[in-house]
């Protein structure tokens, strides 16, 4: 069971509130997380009694299904207590899956406890079809040690260069970066990265600028809204757009002229997204949110694991963090595997994953828009 980090009147509020719904039986069908005078509140369904799911007060972290169903010390309704009012949300269970914690090439999920490199050792070689990360920026969080840049590259040169021998000829590697900051002045990883990954004879194919909207305030410079993803290939590489088409901002326009006048100029199936995705971050009101301070979006992961491999195939993630690229591969059918030096990080991810055996899971679906406030 995955612990939370609330003071006892938080436990007290829900723990009141969950009893209180159970009593009272009403609605009859599956129960959500609300607000009320004593803070967040289970509640059932009732339209007059509705939430504004787009407004943070609404918001919890997904954790709050497993609290509880511990602080009731029952199992939760009949679909479980989603963590958001909004059915999309809830993703379908995907268990019971096959768990290991060394590598196993049957292993649906590979949950590892170390160092990466050890993970890596011993992958076979060309067993992965995509590895996606997002590495430590060097910048002192409780989970990395800060050294000099120089020593930070040579560092991400040996794992790469380890990473790039487990991936499959017309494989992916997405190694997600933001910036490194020393005194005030700003290093862009991605570019310091990049001759890493042409030195091992990789071709890069996007470098995919992922947008949001909150985050740390600068106050000498203008505030960090986005970071990167560079996206390498090796050899003649797999790409099935179809399954992240976004829709056509003018579905019904059509040509005006020409052998094909009148007919729709746009794919039914939706327009390429580009290389510039709006995707929110993790934060404290974020659906996902987890101990974690820089926690991937599964919805982030999802538009490259969908394109760029095939159902059964392996998805590895050196830096696993709570398991966010591993629940993005096992989500549609593939096999992840995961290292994590950090204790509570991989006991989260184990946690979530247990979530998405049960249909718990709450995470935001791609196809969902990024929240506009109203102009005032």
């Amino acid at each position: 069971m995955p612990t939370c980090r609330c003071e006892t009147g938080a436990w007290r509020s829900i723990a009141a509130g969950a009893a209180e719904a159970e009593s009272s039986k009403a609605g009859g069908g599956q129960w959500a997380i609300g607000r009320s005078s004593r803070g967040h509140v289970a509640i059932p369904p009732d339209e007059s009694n509705a939430i504004q799911p787009d407004k943070p007060a609404s918001r919890i972290p997904a954790v709050v299904a497993d609290i509880l169903e511990l602080v009731l010390d029952k199992p939760a309704p009949s679909g479980g207590y989603p963590a958001s009012p909004r059915g999309d949300s809830l993703r379908p269970a995907v268990g019971p899956l096959r768990r290991a914690e060394i590598f196993d090439p049957a292993a649906d999920v590979i949950l590892y406890r170390g160092r990466c490199q050890d993970l890596i050792a011993s992958i076979p070689d060309g067993a992965a079809q995509l590895i996606v990360t997002s590495p430590p920026y060097n910048i002192g969080k409780e989970y990395e040690t800060r050294t000099s840049l120089e020593e930070y590259v040579e560092d991400q040169r040996q794992v790469i260069t380890a990473a790039v021998r487990v991936l499959a000829d017309g494989g992916s590697i997405c190694w997600q970066v933001g910036n490194h900051i020393d005194r005030g002045e700003v290093f862009p990883l991605d570019a310091l990265l990049y001759p890493v990954f042409k030195s091992l004879g990789l071709q890069l194919r996007n470098r995919i600028v992922w947008h949001f909207e909150h985050g740390l305030h600068a106050s000498r410079r203008f505030s960090g809204r986005h970071e990167t993803i560079l996206w390498f290939t090796k050899g003649d590489y797999h790409f099935d757009l179809d399954p992240v088409r976004v829709p056509q901002k003018y579905p019904n326009k059509r040509a005006f002229k020409g052998p094909n006048r009148g007919a729709l100029t746009g794919n039914p199936l939706g327009k390429n997204p580009g290389d510039v995705w709006v995707i929110p971050n993790v934060k404290s009101n974020h659906i996902e949110k987890t101990a974690h301070p820089c926690q991937f979006p599964i919805e982030l992961v999802e538009r490259l694991v969908l394109p760029l491999t095939r159902t059964g195939e392996l998805v590895l993630d050196p830096y696993g963090g709570v398991g966010s690229a591993v629940l993005a591969a096992v989500l549609h059918g593939r096999r992840g595997a995961m290292a994590e030096i950090v204790p509570e990080y991989l006991d989260l991810a184990a946690g979530r994953l247990d979530r998405a055996e049960r249909g718990l899971l709450c995470a935001r679906p791609m196809s969902r828009s990024v929240y506009q406030p109203p102009l005032r």
